[in-house]
């Protein structure tokens, strides 16, 4: 039974991360992550909203990458 139950768990943590990476909500805490390890203790990280309006803004002023039509 407890063999039954963490696998049941496992799997449901690999659905949980297969999600966000599937969904973008883990770019934010990727980009986290880096920045407080590469930028010391005196680094000032995006807020999530900063994060997102620069990555929107990024993502709209290269006409090659991510293409859209609407």
């Amino acid at each position: 039974m407890n063999a039954a139950l963490t696998r049941i768990g496992a799997g449901a943590r690999w659905l949980l991360w297969a999600l966000r990476e599937a969904s973008g909500e883990n770019r934010y805490a990727r980009y986290a992550a880096r920045a407080r390890a590469t930028g010391g203790e005196d680094a000032r990280i995006l807020t999530r909203a900063e994060f997102e309006r620069h990555r929107i803004a990024e993502q709209e002023a290269d006409p090659r990458g991510n293409f859209r039509c609407c």
